[in-house]
């Protein structure tokens, strides 16, 4: 095959498998959407809608974390409006002002503008300490009247199910740039030691619902699903083999790590921790352990890791490499 060829094979896979994620991804924000109360909420007698608006939630995290690699460098305005941070919205949309209506469609939106809300009650303090110090923050409750909880439902989790509409109608073949996607896929590894360490400080992405490792777990197998299209493209380079397999030896070493916790949290960072200089008593905990292992698994400066390898990989198709 030319590489004309396994570029036009890698598009119409890339098409057809993120637009059956994206479908996914519709559903679960419209289930979402459609177990929302229409009243004030109450944590015991809407006990049952709270949790499967939670199971909803966590959906579309499967769907958008499978797609998030490939899609967010293409469509980069979707993917603030979906998966920005609440932080990120502050310092980045609204120039460090409050978002006066948090239950509204406009200003912090998105996946996490839903978590914030819905997992309110159980949110771990360093969150709250962390986000208390940014500038324009607004704290996060449950709907407490009929009008926000109307407001919830009918525009902020509509907006996220427009918002999903749009990506997949928008991913069509002619939009997708696979040097784009690639590095995206790339950058979504490397962004891995980035999430663990924003756990230190509350920062983390989906610090509500303490599902971080869910989330690392989902960037992986999403990461690999979409690897795969490349995958007859680079062997067939000089040395595409031996590339392969050290990045699917790195795939199934990070699948190790985080499969190695049954939960979806990140163990408990030690008291005193570093990411700059931790001790030798905090690396050897549960955290440190992780924290070490994801960082030797995507330095892209290190021979062998995930990055370096994928961005090997990248350079011998003619495609753009990842950089920090």
């Amino acid at each position: 095959m030319t590489d004309k060829q396994y570029q036009d094979a890698v598009v119409a896979g890339m098409h057809d498998s993120i637009s059956t994620e994206l479908q996914n991804l519709i559903t679960a924000a419209q289930a979402l959407k459609d177990a929302a109360p229409t009243h004030t909420w109450s944590a015991t007698t809407d006990a049952d809608a709270i949790t499967a608006m939670k199971t909803a939630w966590k959906n579309t995290r499967i769907a958008y974390e499978h797609v998030e690699g490939a899609t967010a460098s293409i469509f980069p305005d979707l993917d603030v409006s979906m998966d920005e941070r609440y932080d990120g919205f502050l310092a980045d949309v609204l120039n460090h002002q409050a978002d006066p209506d948090l239950f509204d469609d406009v200003g912090v939106t998105g996946m996490h503008a839903i978590e914030r809300i819905l997992y309110q009650p159980e949110t771990r303090q360093v969150v709250t300490d962390f986000e208390a110090g940014q500038q324009g923050y607004t704290p996060a409750s449950f709907p407490t009247t009929d009008d926000q909880a109307m407001e919830f439902k009918t525009k902020l989790c509509q907006k996220l199910i427009d918002d999903a509409q749009k990506l997949h109608d928008g991913w069509q073949p002619a939009a997708i740039d696979i040097s784009l996607a690639f590095q995206g896929l790339v950058g979504l590894m490397n962004e891995q030691k980035e999430k663990v360490n924003l756990a230190a400080t509350g920062e983390e992405e989906s610090r509500y619902a303490n599902i971080t490792l869910f989330d690392l777990r989902n960037n992986l197998e999403g990461t690999k699903n979409a690897y795969v299209l490349f995958q007859a493209w680079i062997t067939a380079k000089t040395n595409g083999a031996t590339v392969d397999t050290k990045i699917e030896g790195k795939f199934s070493d990070l699948k190790a790590l985080y499969d190695s916790d049954s939960g979806d949290e990140l163990p408990v960072v030690p008291a005193g921790w570093s990411n700059d200089a931790p001790t030798p008593a905090n690396l050897a905990t549960p955290f440190g352990m992780l924290w070490a292992a994801v960082h030797a698994d995507v330095d892209p400066n290190a021979d062998g890791s995930v990055v370096f390898e994928m961005n090997a990989a990248a350079t011998s198709l003619g495609l753009k490499p990842f950089t920090e």
